[in-house]
């Protein structure tokens, strides 16, 4: 039996049967529910804090956060919905407090789990690519990521991000626009974006 499932939403939903177990504290069920998801939070957690040990605390913490929840989880919003939510919330305090501390060098090499990465032409390093994604701001960044990394859809970065449609869309448009220009400044304007160049879906527009 397939663990995921395609639904209406973008991004693949857990299996109805799966996520029922889940809730009742089956502990081979959630661990089902982390495998589909696990990389993908965590990819969207180290590209806004940029800590490799960090990101894979915070994931761990989400999970956590996650597995306690999931009881009190009404299937109002899609999962992934709720999922990325709680990444967010789980983000923000420690977002504030990098702002508020200089950087400090990381020299371990945290290899797990891997991080997603978007497709991309050979003449386009993905370094160039995630270089300019990382020159935008947390709004900008968090928003273009939900889309083009996750691939959740606009309806469910706006409840992710409690935030409105409109400026989901301007922020998405934004950063793909400055993510190009970056490109475009350092020698890579002829090669294909990266990042999806889709715009919202029908009933998304």
């Amino acid at each position: 039996m397939d663990t995921l499932k395609h639904t209406g939403s973008t991004l693949t939903q857990p299996d109805a049967a799966v996520l029922r177990r889940a809730k009742r504290g089956d502990q081979r069920a959630f661990a089902v529910i982390v495998h589909g998801y696990e990389r993908l939070v965590f990819t969207y957690v180290y590209r806004l804090v940029d800590d490799r040990r960090l990101a894979e605390d915070l994931t761990q913490d989400v999970f956590l956060k996650v597995f306690k929840g999931l009881p009190g989880f009404t299937g109002d919003a899609a999962f992934t919905t709720w999922l990325f939510q709680i990444a967010k919330n789980a983000l923000i305090d420690e977002l504030r407090a990098i702002e508020r501390r200089p950087s400090a060098l990381n020299i371990d090499d945290v290899t797990m789990p891997m991080l997603v990465e978007p497709r991309f032409e050979q003449a386009e390093p993905i370094e160039a690519l995630w270089a300019a994604v990382a020159l935008l701001n947390v709004d900008l960044r968090a928003a273009l990521l939900l889309r083009d990394i996750v691939g959740l859809s606009y309806h469910e970065i706006a409840d992710s991000l409690e935030i409105t449609l409109a400026t989901v869309k301007w922020r998405i448009h934004k950063a793909r626009e400055s993510v190009q220009a970056t490109l475009e400044r350092d020698g890579f304007g002829h090669a294909r974006k990266a990042l999806r160049e889709t715009d919202a879906a029908p009933d998304e527009a």
